[in-house]
């Protein structure tokens, strides 16, 4: 397998300061304690990497931009992040920082906690010194922390994506960039160039990993080949990846909705029919005749057509409806 940083500048291109310093510092954690809590595994290490990547911005940040913005200035009462109910500063004190970002008292006593136990009783005292945590290794190491107290490695033994994404970030916002990072990544680690997708459908497909069509685009089937092809490279117990396509319902006007064995459009046609010829009738009596009369003729003709058209014409937007659910 390629080194950690090869795989990563073959994503994001090459990295330079700070980017770069970020970067090494996230690997050397990684390479020097990832073993320890199953991050090495291909196939966890390729569902590690995005989430990283996306956090940080491709290692360009390593803490929270800072507006404030309304929610940020909400985080200085933030009671579940172990803020204090008061305004006095603590959610600027201990806003995100490192490429998993660790946000509230609350975390930022847990990391020291987790840190004395696992890494060296010599931790520093993030509590009491919030940026301790953006010097090496504990930047480094605070990612794998998330990682492992989040149990996450079970939803990678299984490619969920969604649900590894869901829990760092609460909701699935960034799922979409996360999975392009995701193929891109596990492309580079089995061997590929990161866009070269039909490369490996084809491939997998010969291996009985893959049963879709070989067509260079990204998606469930191949994501779950992935998964399968780099969880080979070890011995670790796995689930196939879900293959989940989301079907999207088009939009249709509620008119057109209407159940055919309804006969308002009858109706509706047979009423606007006696209104004109009212209309025409009553003109008549009022102004030239023959020019009412003409008119009248067009719009009752126009009327005409459009009662003998309506059953095919909601007939043909059924059809088109059903085309689009199927």
């Amino acid at each position: 397998m390629n080194h950690i940083i090869d795989i990563v500048q073959a994503v994001t291109g090459p990295l330079k300061s700070p980017a770069l310093q970020n970067a090494q510092s996230v690997i050397g954690s990684l390479e020097k304690y990832g073993d320890t809590f199953g991050l090495l595994v291909p196939h966890r290490l390729a569902q590690f990497l995005p989430q990283i990547l996306h956090e940080s911005g491709n290692f360009r940040y390593d803490k929270e931009i800072w507006g404030p913005t309304p929610a940020q200035k909400r985080y200085d009462t933030r009671k579940d992040l172990g803020n204090t109910p008061a305004v006095d500063g603590d959610g600027f004190l201990y806003r995100g920082r490192a490429g998993i970002q660790v946000t509230g008292k609350a975390n930022y006593t847990a990391y020291r906690d987790w840190c004395r136990a696992n890494i060296s009783p010599d931790a520093p005292d993030f509590v009491a010194d919030p940026d301790a945590i953006l010097t090496d290794p504990w930047e480094g190491i605070a990612p794998i922390w998330y990682w492992s107290t989040r149990n996450l490695n079970r939803y990678a033994d299984s490619g969920n994506n969604e649900m590894i994404r869901r829990k760092i970030n609460g909701g699935t916002n960034g799922l979409t960039e996360c999975l392009d990072l995701y193929t891109k990544v596990a492309l580079v680690m089995l061997g590929f160039k990161p866009d070269d997708i039909r490369a490996f459908q084809a491939g997998a497909k010969g291996d009985g990993l893959y049963k879709g069509d070989v067509d260079g685009l990204d998606g469930p089937q191949t994501r779950s080949a992935l998964h399968m092809a780099l969880a080979a490279l070890s011995d670790t117990k796995v689930t196939a990846g879900p293959v989940v396509e989301t079907k999207i319902e088009p939009v249709t006007p509620p008119a057109l909705d209407k159940p055919l064995t309804q006969t308002a459009g009858f109706w509706e046609r047979i009423t606007q029919l006696g209104g004109l010829t009212s209309i025409a009738a009553l003109s008549a009596f009022f102004k030239e005749w023959q020019v009412v009369l003409v008119i009248c003729g067009f719009l009752m003709v126009g009327s005409i057509v459009g009662l003998i058209l309506h059953k095919q014409i909601v007939d043909t937007v059924k059809s088109v409806k059903e085309a689009f659910k199927s």
